[in-house]
């Protein structure tokens, strides 16, 4: 019996993508001008309408609509037949100032010390599958609907439009050699394309391109839009909400995850940094050779600066002891908030190129 582990993405057309954008582009914007704002932001998408709605404590002066109606025409929607019209869809502001309760747990009254956001739990994961230490599966997915917008925004990709899907199935019967099984496409077109020069086009200049890229085969099942039409997309097929995408955003199902969402947070959110602390850990355990898959999990309680608990797991294939690892772990990273936004510097405007194709595997931190 063949071993089959498959992993989906979405563009950045896809409606939940869209709020995750929004959500953090207006992040950015407030760090940009206060690297101290507290920011909780979530959008809700549909036809010609986005809410936003949240709270923040920041100096930062932001114009929430602009920044939003900014990113929907940057995605490359143009007009609320195609998904949502960027320049005349109604923008509601729904923003509050942050609960003072909150405010205290985080702050305190010690100026070196952030606490927990939230309590909960958080997953970092990487192993030795790509260069970039994350699963076959989700990479090739992330990679397969980025060059494929790519080459939709250059005019290269013919009729194609912004809402787009992936799903990639590994074949692990031979560990030591992963095969790719099949690729699904759905992807959003204009109503008069033409479907065998699109199918073609996708096969040969997206899937076959990115397999050859992670050096794999290319006589995988494709599948592409199989319903056989996919006209209407974006917002004006479904709705969107920030931080549905959460596996899509981490490791495709590959590892365990805490459940709290990404975007729209700032990093005194554990959700967010301790996920992202995790993942660095991670990463560089598997990349100093001690072991080939590391899989972290750390909690935390509200307003307590420091984790509740951390726990390692290398599934066996660990190259030193396993108690020699945990105590790398714990003489060389602050778990702290403090120590985990001062050491990937989360207070800079960083997250909004987090909340697309992946927030791993693509830049310093992840």
């Amino acid at each position: 019996m063949k071993k089959l582990f498959t992993s989906e993405s979405v563009s950045e057309g896809h409606p939940d993508k869209l709020c995750d954008q929004i959500s953090d582009a207006i992040l950015d914007e407030c760090l940009k001008q206060d690297k101290n704002s507290r920011v909780a932001i979530e959008c809700f998408i549909t036809t010609d309408y986005l809410l936003i709605g949240g709270e923040t404590r920041t100096t930062a002066k932001v114009d929430y609509e602009k920044v939003a109606r900014a990113v929907l025409k940057r995605v490359g929607y143009f007009e609320s037949e195609t998904g949502i019209d960027p320049e005349n869809c109604k923008v509601e502001i729904r923003i509050h100032v942050q609960s003072p309760d909150i405010s205290m747990g985080v702050d305190g009254n010690d100026d070196s010390v952030i606490g927990a956001g939230d309590q909960g739990i958080m997953f970092g994961y990487a192993n030795h599958d790509t260069q970039n230490y994350m699963p076959y599966a989700i990479s090739i997915a992330h990679d397969l609907v980025h060059l494929a917008s790519k080459l939709r925004k250059a005019g290269t990709f013919k009729d194609a439009m912004p809402d787009m899907k992936s799903q990639v199935t590994m074949d692990y019967t031979n560990k030591a050699n992963p095969r790719i099984e099949t690729i699904l496409m759905s992807v959003q077109h204009k109503a008069d394309f033409n479907e065998a020069e699109f199918k073609k086009f996708l096969k040969e200049n997206v899937m076959d391109v990115i397999a050859k890229r992670y050096n794999q085969n290319t006589d995988f099942e494709v599948l592409i839009n199989p319903t056989g039409n996919f006209v209407i997309g974006g917002p004006n097929s479904d709705t969107g909400l920030t931080g549905r995408k959460i596996i899509v955003d981490t490791y495709g199902g590959y590892s365990r995850h805490g459940g709290g969402a990404f975007s729209g947070k700032d990093a005194s959110k554990v959700d967010r940094s301790g996920a992202y602390m995790c993942r660095y850990v991670a990463k560089n355990i598997v990349a100093a050779g001690m072991a080939d898959e590391v899989e972290i999990q750390v909690s935390y309680a509200i307003g307590i600066a420091k984790p509740v608990s951390i726990f390692v797991e290398t599934f066996g294939t660990e190259h030193v002891d396993i108690n020699t690892i945990a105590k790398a772990i714990n003489e060389n990273f602050d778990f702290s908030v403090k120590g985990m936004v001062d050491h990937l510097n989360l207070t800079e405007p960083v997250f909004f190129r987090t909340s697309k194709y992946g927030h791993f595997g693509k830049n310093e931190f992840s």
